[in-house]
């Protein structure tokens, strides 16, 4: 699995099955969303550009105007999965964290999504790889459609 988070939760609780991730997410939610927002390497290059990352909506319209210089001729192939993963992560985080109703759901295989209120999950990780490989969509507008329900 592809997901740079895991790794620090490995550290801390062993080499264990998703099956683990999906009932920390029932007994441990607070600790659960602390994880999922970690997200060092998206705040580390927003770091880079000026941005500081507060986990507000306002800061995902700021990710959106950042130059996406991880697309360019100098790009990093190797880091563009984890900057994905990342800006998803923090998306999820600003999500929890702002929209009434929210909450941090994993899927059976261990994949982290967004709970709504109304039922509806955000595959926030397939957002921020597409985030970061194109630009679209784009954070704030994705965190705006799930403010609506």
């Amino acid at each position: 699995m592809n997901i740079p988070f895991l790794d620090n939760w490995r550290k801390r609780h062993g080499d264990q099955h998703a099956a683990t991730l999906v009932a920390a997410v029932e007994n441990d939610p607070e600790g659960v969303a602390e994880l999922l927002s970690e997200c060092e390497l998206l705040r580390a290059r927003a770091g880079q550009s000026g941005l500081q990352l507060d986990d507000s909506p306002e800061s995902l319209e700021a990710l959106d105007q950042l130059p996406p210089r991880w697309r360019g001729a100098t790009a990093d192939p190797e880091e563009l999965p984890w900057l994905g993963n990342d800006a998803g992560l923090y998306l999820g985080t600003v999500i929890v964290k702002t929209v009434s109703g929210a909450a941090w759901d994993v899927w059976p295989e261990g994949k982290p999504v967004v709970r709504l209120e109304s039922g509806r999950e955000i595959d926030v990780v397939e957002v921020g790889g597409d985030w970061v490989a194109t630009g679209a969509p784009e954070l704030s507008q994705v965190y705006a459609e799930a403010a609506e329900n």
